[in-house]
């Protein structure tokens, strides 16, 4: 199981592993070097602080290491890098329901998982995860015919977008929605429903939050 102790303990192991301290991961990494402190793990009243899944994204790309690295430094296991022996977590990605999504909490400023209440869903295709993909379950009927009722889809934040990929779109006004990308310029986002009986829509850039490409729908 994934807990807050052996996801900070991973992150210490891989600090080690490159011969750096949390501090001096976090800053090669280009974070706050305060990032990884013992005194952030917890807060002021005693609440766990789990660390995003940009920040564990940004010290994996910094170090040229894998999820799967980071997994088997998860597992206690510093020497299983080399063989490839991973834990069964490896598939595990955080899981939220569409209806929810809109709602504050549940994504840091770029659009990765953070926050407490997320589930989590088997990653079932391969390559393996990448790094702060996570998976939002369709709930009604809106998407149809293309996705349908209890369909998961895997977004990837943080990936670049091009004309006719789908997307999920958050605004500033938490409205989030799943459409193809039409169009984008520097200024403007043109994106087209999913389902027909559904309009387009255009959006100033300055109304997006984020966009994150879907990359797998279990259909």
């Amino acid at each position: 199981m994934f807990s807050h102790d052996k996801i900070w303990d991973a992150i210490d192991q891989l600090a080690r592993h490159h011969d750096l301290t949390p501090s001096g991961l976090a800053r090669k990494a280009g974070l706050d070097p305060t990032s990884f402190n013992k005194s952030k793990r917890h807060s002021a009243d005693g609440r766990m602080r789990w660390p995003s899944t940009e920040s564990i994204h940004k010290i994996l790309g910094a170090t040229g290491s894998s999820i799967e690295d980071f997994m088997s430094f998860m597992g206690g296991r510093r020497n299983a890098i080399p063989d490839g022996n991973f834990p069964p977590q490896l598939s595990s990605i955080p899981l939220l329901g569409f209806a929810q999504a809109g709602a504050g909490g549940f994504f840091d400023d770029g659009g990765f998982p953070a926050g407490q209440g997320w589930d989590v869903v088997d990653f079932p295709v391969s390559p393996a995860q990448k790094a702060g993909c996570y998976a939002l379950e369709v709930q009604g009927e809106s998407m149809m015919p293309l996705y349908r009722d209890g369909d998961v889809l895997i977004v990837e934040p943080g990936a670049q977008v091009r004309r006719g990929d789908r997307v999920v779109v958050k605004t500033r006004e938490a409205e989030v929605m799943a459409k193809v990308l039409i169009r984008q310029t520097p200024k403007t986002i043109e994106l087209m429903s999913l389902n027909p009986e559904h309009p387009g829509r255009t959006l100033e850039m300055t109304d997006v939050e984020w966009i994150a490409r879907i990359i797998w729908a279990s259909q």
